[in-house]
């Protein structure tokens, strides 16, 4: 079979299994995640698996960097990847998505147990680098919306409905006058017919 082949089994295999998992999540049809362990626990982790064009033959590439593993160390991270990557060569040829991510939820303790909750606290600055313009902010005035008086509030409130929209047909008036002033034999009985 070509790896092409596998893939859709094994991603057909992985649809079936996984069928209202909260934990399971496809990205795409060749990239996954998976969370380990329960929503609100400290130990808890996201793996995430993306397959490469010539997966299972070739190793799948396996992250830890999504956002919700922002508060465990490099290291433990490091240590868990390490233990994959170990299953990866052992089941290299065959069909692991499945296989990886019930080694790591059979494992769990073990791998999270040097795991230290670090402070997820972390400045925005370190995080985003924003690029600040060499001009004094000073120089820059914002703009404002524009404001209207109590009066222009109250006509522009008696204008509009509840909901703050124009009554349907609002703008008939000035249409029935111009067709009166081109059409000036025309009986009125025909521009109320036009209006409704």
């Amino acid at each position: 079979m070509s790896a092409n082949e596998d893939q859709e089994m094994e991603l057909e295999a992985l649809r079936s299994i996984y069928e209202g998992d909260e934990s399971f999540r496809e990205l795409s049809p060749v990239s996954f995640q998976y969370r380990i362990g329960e929503n609100g626990d400290p130990k808890a982790f996201l793996i995430e698996i993306s397959w490469t064009e010539t997966y299972p033959q070739t190793p799948p590439i396996i992250s830890m960097n999504a956002f919700f593993n922002n508060t465990i160390s490099s290291a433990v991270k490091q240590s868990i990847l390490a233990k994959l990557q170990e299953a990866v060569e052992i089941h290299l040829g065959t069909a692991m998505t499945y296989t990886l991510f019930e080694y790591a939820k059979d494992n769990k303790e073990q791998f999270m147990e040097n795991h230290h909750p670090i402070n997820s606290t972390i400045p925005i600055s370190s995080i985003i680098s924003v690029e600040t313009p060499n001009t004094a902010p000073s120089s820059k005035k914002k703009d404002k919306k524009e404001q209207l008086s109590k009066a222009q509030k109250r006509k522009l409130a008696d204008k509009t409905d509840h909901k703050g929209q124009l009554p349907r047909g609002w703008n008939w008036v000035d249409v029935v006058k111009r067709y009166r002033l081109v059409i000036p034999h025309c009986p009125r009985s025909w521009l109320s017919a036009m209006v409704t």
